[in-house]
């Protein structure tokens, strides 16, 4: 398979691999198909801005590739921005990827996805524990 430059660097030299422990929100998905798992840790300020992001995955070459440019694309970023982010948008800051591994960069935005929506449930739960009772 021929992979670019890109995707050798990212593969090779990951960036912001490791986990946060007290993350504002962790995603965790898997394709038990190809037996790539990612997990993704987003620190999340209360202006809703990617303060730090990291991940964990088990996988190939093009998973560890495209989780670490998922993290790259969205550190610093406002949450309503990284909401937006692709897979198209991962596989063209890598310079594309084989065909056989485009699974690899739906894997990334949907650990990104699940982060988020796992920060919104906690957002929602504490807002819900602090609200004034009714007596």
């Amino acid at each position: 398979m021929q992979y670019s430059e890109k995707v050798l660097d990212h593969f090779q030299h990951p960036r912001n691999v490791g986990e946060i422990p007290d993350a504002s929100g962790v995603g965790t998905v898997g394709n038990a198909k190809c037996g790539d798992i990612m997990q993704m840790f987003l620190k999340i300020n209360d202006d809703e801005i990617v303060e730090d992001v990291k991940f964990k995955t088990f996988g190939c070459g093009a998973a560890i590739a495209t989780s670490s440019m998922a993290t790259e694309l969205i550190k610093g970023k406002p949450l309503a921005e990284v909401e937006q982010l692709t897979n198209e948008a991962v596989v063209e800051a890598l310079e594309g990827l084989p065909p056989v591994k485009i699974h690899c960069s739906v894997l990334a935005q949907e650990a990104v996805q699940a982060a988020i929506a796992d920060y919104r449930a906690k957002k929602e739960n504490k807002q819900k524990e602090e609200a004034p009772k009714a007596e």
